[in-house]
C-alpha cells in the first residue's frame, strides 16, 4: 500500500502507520484497498481524474483536502463531544445503519417505494439497476480517495479511545456510508421527488450515524454526503435523456406524494441477519454502550 499517491506531504496520521485503540499494531488487513481501480458504471477513473463514459465529460469532485483539515483538533474535539453525549437514541441510530454494509438499509427504501408507487416491472428493473449501479460508482470514488488520502480515524489519534461501534478496516475520509447516501437519496429523488423531503432526512442521518457510532470526524461525513450527491448529479442527466422507440423520454419522474413509509423508524433491521462480533478494536463495554 503506498504511503501517499497524489504529489503532496501530509500533515496529519496516516491510517496504515497507527494502531487503532485496543490493537499493537497499524491495521494489516485493509478492506478492499484496490477497490478505486475497479470498472465502474457511469466512470472511467484516468489517473486523478473521472470522465463520464457515456459522454466523454471531465468530472471534478469538490472534495476537501486532508491537509486543510484539523483533524487532531477542531475535528477530534467534535467527536468527543460526540461522546460526551451519546444519549440511547443516538446509540441506536448509530446501531441500525452501522449493521451490515452500507447498502443494506437502502435496499428496503428501493423496494418500498417501487411498492407504494405501483412501479411497473420493466421500468422497477432499470429504477433499480440505475441506483445500484450509481451506488456502486460512489462506492469505488470513495474508495479511491480514501486510499489515496490514508486519513487515520478517531481512534488513531487517541489510542485510548473507545467508539460504539467496531473501527472498520479502511482509511477514514471521505465516509464510504455517508457517500453511498448522498448519491442513493439524489438517485431516488430523481425517479420519486415527491419524497425529497424524506429522503434528505434518512440521507443526513445516515451520514451522521457514522459520527454517533465515534468511527468518523464530522467532516468525513459532510464531505461524503456531498461526494455521493455529485457522483449521482453527473448520472441523472444522463437517464434523463435517454428514449424509447417512438422517442419519448423513459424515465417518468413519480410527482404525486404518496407519502411511502420509509424506515427508520422503527430502528429494527428489516432484513435481519445475526453478525459475527469479532471487534479487534477498543469499544465502549456493553454497559455503556
Amino acid at each position: 500500500m503506498s504511503k501517499c499517491c497524489d504529489n503532496f506531504d501530509p500533515n496529519y496520521l496516516l491510517w496504515n502507520e497507527v494502531p487503532y485503540a485496543g490493537e499493537d499494531s497499524p491495521p494489516t488487513n485493509p478492506e478492499d484497498p484496490l477497490a478505486g481501480s475497479w470498472p465502474m458504471y457511469f466512470y472511467n477513473r484516468c489517473g486523478q481524474k473521472f470522465q463520464i463514459k457515456q459522454t466523454g465529460e471531465h468530472v471534478y469532485f469538490t472534495v476537501k483536502h486532508p491537509n486543510f483539515i484539523d483533524w487532531g483538533g477542531a475535528q477530534l474535539d467534535a467527536v468527543y463531544e460526540t461522546a460526551n453525549h451519546l444519549d440511547e437514541f443516538k446509540k441506536q441510530v448509530a446501531t441500525y445503519w452501522g449493521t451490515g454494509v452500507a447498502n443494506k438499509q437502502w435496499l428496503p427504501v428501493l423496494d418500498i417505494l417501487v411498492d407504494t408507487y405501483g412501479v411497473t416491472a420493466p421500468y422497477a428493473a432499470r429504477l433499480e439497476a440505475a441506483v445500484l449501479a450509481a451506488a456502486n460508482d460512489a462506492f469505488m470514488i470513495t474508495w479511491y480517495y480514501k486510499f489515496m488520502w490514508l486519513v487515520a480515524r478517531p481512534d488513531q489519534y487517541d489510542q485510548t479511545f473507545a467508539t460504539l461501534l467496531c473501527t472498520p478496516r479502511h482509511p477514514t475520509y471521505p465516509s464510504g456510508h455517508a457517500a453511498v447516501a448522498g448519491c442513493v437519496t439524489t438517485m431516488l429523488k430523481y425517479f420519486f421527488p415527491a419524497e425529497a423531503a424524506r429522503l434528505d432526512e434518512l440521507g443526513e442521518e445516515c451520514a451522521v450515524s457514522r459520527l454517533y457510532a465515534l468511527v468518523h470526524f464530522p467532516v468525513d461525513n459532510d464531505e461524503g454526503l456531498k461526494l455521493g450527491r455529485q457522483v449521482a448529479e453527473h448520472i441523472i442527466p444522463i437517464l434523463a435523456s435517454e428514449t424509447d422507440s417512438s422517442g419519448k423520454p423513459i424515465d417518468v419522474p413519480y410527482t404525486e406524494n404518496k407519502h411511502a413509509d420509509l424506515p427508520p423508524p422503527p430502528y429494527e433491521q428489516v432484513i435481519p441477519f445475526d453478525f459475527p462480533d469479532n471487534c479487534t478494536s477498543l469499544t465502549l463495554p456493553p454497559d455503556d454502550s
